[in-house]
């Protein structure tokens, strides 16, 4: 849980990619996955309303194959969706910037909570030959999901 403040994007910055490092996740995916999870939670900074705490609640878990992001927020008014943009548009590209970046990404809707999730490809360093290692955080909440991007 982080509170429903831009500074919050830093703090999950930070703790996710010290975090993947020391899983083991190589350095061009922990960028990708950083990026990814910052464009997600700005987006729900920018758009959305807090949970019914005042905070925003961030996870992520790891697998052999990818990493999952995800961010929950009190909702919008509106449903994410990456935009269409012309060259002087001045935003609006953290979602197409994670449609291009991630694998796939979606959305889910349960008891006044959106989850913005998206799925990145993985590659992990290998320590003595035993292959990736994970590390995991609590997912966010199942419900109805919507599959915006897939690659």
């Amino acid at each position: 849980m982080l509170p429903y403040a831009p500074s919050s994007v830093a703090i999950a910055r930070q703790r996710l990619s010290a975090e993947l490092q020391a899983a083991g996740l190589v350095s061009s995916a922990v960028d990708d996955v950083v990026l990814v999870l910052s464009e997600l939670l700005s987006n729900a900074l920018r758009h959305a309303h807090p949970l019914p705490s005042g905070k925003l609640r961030v996870a992520w878990s790891c697998s052999e194959s990818h990493v999952e992001v995800q961010v929950s927020d009190g909702g919008a008014a509106t449903e994410p969706r990456a935009g269409c943009l012309t060259l002087s548009s001045l935003g609006g590209r953290g979602l197409s910037i994670v449609d291009y970046v991630a694998e796939r990404w979606g959305v889910r809707h349960e008891d006044r909570q959106t989850t913005v999730w998206a799925r990145i490809t993985a590659s992990w360093e290998s320590k003595n030959g035993t292959g990736p290692h994970t590390a995991e955080h609590p997912p966010g909440a199942a419900g109805r999901t919507e599959t915006r991007g897939n690659r």
